[in-house]
């Protein structure tokens, strides 16, 4: 084979892998991964949407596009992929839990040696398409049988470098129960802290890394400290170790009295309230939210008595809780982790080194 016939594969083939990662990202509803978890929280949404317009477009320009747009296009796509793998060992060194964020919530494995050897591998075959001009689709009608072969010989190598394989089979063949899956913590971290229920509690919470951080079943809780109405209160959130949009629970309980304050869902159940919002739409903060039962100690019973009084006076209705709200609570949580319903009864287990 020439060297001319080797570098016409390369546009299909980087295209290809640019469509899937494009296609990947777009139905991540976890986010956070990868380069872009280098930046501040507030840019990552905007920056993983912008990834995800910029290979799709550099991915169709390298199928269809003329000569000298699919040079172009071939260039760029070689500086997105230097880029990333310069952009990966610095996250790797960062942050060596983090996922690559290459293929969205497939990237579950941290940033590892064989990622950036993808990201370089990548980098080269975009140059080849750079120097063929594009014309992706034509190439790859015209494939000769041994143009073919290489190009399945390439494959192979990027599927070797690629540990999504594993994730993707665990999701298709359901082989691998959530209760044991390895789902790194700043994974759960960055699902939690793009959810409706973090922003709506995000008033009382002090700092953005949890004190404390361990697995129920299917659930890893997360505690956080903080402080409403002036006292001292503790918040568990707990995110769902499974599904493409895992849900994110909460519940804020007084740290001296340990009386659950609030217990709020992301996802409710069929026919439960959604989070209040401001006329913005925006998540509201809820300050005194949905008490879960009637207090049993003294300080409750003070707390009731002050809510009948404010009633009396015309202040302020707090809301009561929903029938079956008690309900929620975990077996074996302590705290505020009482109150949040995780669906499942496996004993709670602390995050090993190798979970985070």
């Amino acid at each position: 084979m020439t060297p001319a016939e080797l570098i016409q594969i390369q546009p299909p083939l980087v295209a290809l892998l640019l469509l899937l990662g494009a296609a990947a990202k777009a139905v991540d509803r976890t986010g956070g991964g990868g380069p872009v978890s280098l930046l501040p929280d507030a840019l990552q949404r905007p920056a993983s949407v912008a990834t995800v317009l910029l290979e799709a477009v550099l991915a169709v320009a390298l199928l269809a596009a003329p000569a000298p747009l699919g040079t172009a296009a071939g260039w760029a796509a070689a500086a997105v992929f230097t880029v990333s793998a310069v952009l990966l060992a610095v996250v790797r060194r960062r942050d060596p839990q983090m996922g690559c964020g290459c293929f969205g919530g497939l990237s579950t494995e941290p940033v590892g040696w064989r990622a950036i050897a993808r990201a370089a591998v990548l980098a080269a075959a975009a140059v080849g398409a750079a120097l063929a001009g594009g014309g992706g689709l034509q190439a790859a009608a015209g494939l000769s049988g041994a143009q073919a072969a290489v190009g399945a010989a390439e494959l192979a190598v990027l599927a070797a470098l690629s540990p999504e394989l594993r994730e993707a089979a665990v999701r298709v063949f359901g082989r691998e129960s959530c209760e044991v899956r390895r789902v790194p913590v700043r994974r759960s971290l960055a699902r939690l802290r793009r959810s409706e229920v973090w922003r709506a509690n995000r008033v009382v919470v002090d700092g953005t890394e949890p004190v404390d951080v361990w697995r129920h079943g299917c659930w890893r809780l997360m505690r956080f400290t903080g402080r409403r109405n002036g006292r001292p209160v503790d918040a568990v959130f707990a995110v769902e170790l499974r599904g493409r949009r895992p849900r994110v629970r909460a519940a804020v309980s007084d740290a001296e009295t340990l009386v659950t304050l609030a217990v709020l869902g992301e996802v409710a159940e069929e026919g439960g309230a959604p989070l209040p919002r401001t006329t913005g739409g925006a998540p509201q903060a809820t300050g005194t939210v949905v008490p879960t039962g009637p207090p049993e100690d003294a300080a409750g019973k003070a707390e009731e008595e002050a809510r009948e009084g404010a009633e009396d006076r015309g202040g302020p209705r707090v809301p009561r809780a929903r029938a079956g709200a008690q309900a929620s609570g975990v077996s074996g949580a302590s705290g505020a982790s009482a109150g949040i319903s995780t669906g499942n009864g496996a004993g709670a287990a602390k995050a090993s080194s190798s979970d985070r």
